[in-house]
């Protein structure tokens, strides 16, 4: 693998290798790492980050829901803010860097931009967000949404999967404040954002492939999903049930990939992203055997692109294609309602500006995000945002993620210039 350019970094460099190598010894969980959302590894992460923030002078705060905000003051605090950001907490045994890499690099600017008494006109802030981790609580980015005031109040009853308590309870045991987040004030407002910007590993193989150190996103997708579809016949005797009256539902359920598969090969003939992901596949073993015609197959079904145009054209190519399948083999499909979120496009001007950032002679890749990430959450509420991905071996969500720190030095380099201009041309 081709290491990235030597990056001209004074403090960065070394920050960012100590911040993380000691994330990844005090969150050790055989064989990764654990930081559960609301719980004590995701608290000490913040303890550390928020330590190394002061030591360089930042000004520190923590809001309601418990994110936390480590502020460079600029020349004139009256601007809105540049912000950068990620989140701490990891999904149970995962990998140091998933989310831990967009914070430190965040810091490792700061240690520049110190190091180097560089003060700009607006203040530089890396907020740390909580609880992205959706593994925890099945919700999307509780803590950006709760900092913006768009945190539905119900979505403070959704429990902890290990506890079984409440996301209120957990922010009241850390001493946090439910009830201001249940009245939907914001922590933070829009207004006073000029950007947000998100560092995170690349959870797929592109940049990899491609050996790059680093990519830029254009969209993070949207999608929706179905926790509970059905192809369905009937159970019948294997050897009595002649083909003409069967009602297989396996045979229903394989033309079913199959048709999805096509569509799936159409789109990216006509230059169109998107994932098809059957998740789970399975009978019912109290009615399967092997000397029966399965009468019901259940599965789960992920569909996301980075254009809602491209998720209306799969929603209606599913609808076709249960019409034929019915038609032919004689079963039914039934799914559950969806679950569904929308698309979040980065700011074009944003992009340009990380790309021009990049120096010249640097082609960077430009990327859209199969998986969801807070700054979508601030891409809804109107901010203008935009992400930078970094090259990782073994994607993401596992303890083998590897990320060369060579690769985060080249991304930090890059944002201390992309900070120097970001109010000029």
């Amino acid at each position: 693998m081709r290491a990235a350019k030597e990056a001209q970094l004074t403090a960065g460099a070394a920050l960012l290798r100590r911040v993380l190598d000691e994330l990844a010894r005090a969150t050790h969980d055989h064989p990764g790492v654990t930081r559960a959302a609301y719980g004590a590894g995701e608290q000490l992460a913040h303890d550390l980050v928020r330590r190394e923030a002061e030591a360089l002078g930042a000004v520190t705060r923590t809001d309601a829901a418990g994110n936390l905000y480590l502020t460079r003051p600029g020349s004139d605090p009256a601007l809105p803010a540049l912000f950068f950001g990620s989140h701490l907490d990891s999904v149970p045994h995962g990998g140091n860097f998933d989310g831990a890499a967009g914070v430190v690099a965040g810091l490792a600017v700061l240690a520049e931009m110190a190091a180097r008494n560089l003060v700009v006109l607006r203040d530089v802030t890396v907020m740390v967000t909580r609880a992205e981790e959706a593994v925890w609580f099945p919700v999307s980015y509780p803590g950006a949404r709760a900092a913006l005031g768009r945190l539905p109040a119900d979505e403070l009853e959704a429990r902890r999967a290990d506890t079984g308590r409440t996301l209120a309870e957990h922010m009241a045991d850390a001493g946090f404040d439910p009830e201001a987040i249940r009245t939907g004030t914001p922590q933070l407002r829009p207004a006073d954002i000029a950007a947000f910007v998100e560092v995170h590993i690349e959870q797929g193989p592109r940049l990899v492939s491609m050996d790059r150190p680093y990519g830029i996103v254009t969209a993070i997708n949207g999608g929706f999903r179905h926790l509970a579809g059905h192809c369905i016949g009937a159970y019948a005797h294997s050897g009595a049930e002649p083909r003409f009256s069967r009602r297989d539902s396996v045979l229903g359920f394989a033309d079913f990939a199959q048709g999805l598969e096509a569509v799936w090969d159409r789109l990216e003939a006509e230059g169109r992203q998107a994932t098809i992901t059957f998740g789970r596949v399975e009978s019912d073993p109290r009615q399967h055997g092997g000397s029966r015609v399965l009468g019901d197959i259940g599965f789960t079904l992920d569909i996301r692109s980075d254009r809602e145009s491209t998720l209306e054209d799969i929603a209606a190519s599913m609808r076709a294609l249960c019409l034929q399948i019915a038609a032919r083999r004689n079963v039914r499909f039934e799914f559950d309602a969806p679950l569904t979120w929308a698309p979040a496009p980065m700011d074009t001007g944003l992009v340009e500006k990380l790309a021009a950032a990049a120096g010249p002679g640097n082609d960077v890749p430009l990327l859209a995000s199969g998986a969801g990430h807070d700054t979508a959450a601030f891409a809804e509420a109107g901010v203008p945002s935009a992400m930078v991905f970094v090259r990782s071996e073994n994607g993401s969500h596992n303890p083998d993620e590897a990320m060369e720190a060579t690769d985060l030095d080249a991304v930090v380099a890059m944002l201390v210039r992309f900070v120097t201009v970001f109010d000029g041309p």
